[in-house]
């Protein structure tokens, strides 16, 4: 089944966040002492991603159309309301729903793990990479659902969406890329991806408030401009 492991990752989010909710009790000090150690642990996962860059310029310059354009499209309020009318719907008590919903997304869904992984199983068929994905994403959603709230749990449909998309796109096109340039597609992703991680781990930290969603339009910008660099340089 060709989207079997978007289906599995989505479905450890669900489990986790479940248990999440059982773990609800435990003290606050707890909740914040774990949720920053996520949080170190996200911004460690981020600067082995993005300190692999050859092409900084690049990325910067990425980065900064990407958050213009993220701006002008309100990408992160967009996402926010979105929590908002879910919170709304299905957890009018939860204050932290919609922050759970962005935060978990936006962690869940940016890496190069998914991406290669959806990659991996459009091609070859081979889930091992969603997989292991899938059971690291599943403890991270137990502290965020006890952390943040049920809004977790509905991070598990954009992420399948994404993966799942990905993976069907990629058993369609992936046959048609040069070998050469989706290497550095998918390592130009991976650094913005781990630039857009360390912002979220200092968000998690609640040492910054980046409206990391915005960021998000960076990544296609990068896609754009390695493509032409591949193909005219």
């Amino acid at each position: 089944m060709i989207l079997l492991g978007s289906i599995v990752n989505g479905l450890a989010i669900v489990g986790g966040s479940l248990a999440g909710t059982v773990l609800r009790n435990i003290s606050e000090q707890t909740k914040d002492t774990v949720t920053k150690g996520i949080g170190i642990g996200v911004i460690v996962l981020g600067l082995q991603m993005a300190l692999k860059t050859n092409s900084f310029i690049l990325i910067l310059i990425s980065l900064c159309l990407g958050a213009l354009l993220g701006e002008g499209l309100k990408i992160e309020t967009g996402m926010n309301r979105f929590g908002l009318f879910l919170q709304n719907h299905f957890a009018k008590n939860n204050s932290n729903f919609a922050e759970g919903f962005v935060t978990s997304t936006l962690i869940f869904v940016i890496g190069s793990m998914g991406i290669i992984g959806a990659i991996q199983s459009g091609v070859s068929g081979n889930n091992q990479t969603l997989y292991t994905k899938a059971v690291m994403d599943g403890f991270m959603a137990v502290m965020l659902t006890a952390s943040l709230g049920l809004g977790v749990l509905f991070s598990s449909f954009p992420v399948f969406i994404y993966q799942g998309l990905i993976t069907l796109l990629a058993s369609v096109f992936v046959s048609y890329v040069p070998q050469a340039l989706l290497t550095i597609l998918m390592a130009g992703i991976s650094q913005i991806g781990g630039l857009l991680i360390i912002a979220i781990g200092l968000n998690i930290m609640k040492l910054t408030k980046i409206r990391v969603s915005n960021f998000l339009p960076s990544l296609i910008i990068l896609i754009i401009f390695q493509s032409v660099q591949y193909l005219y340089f």
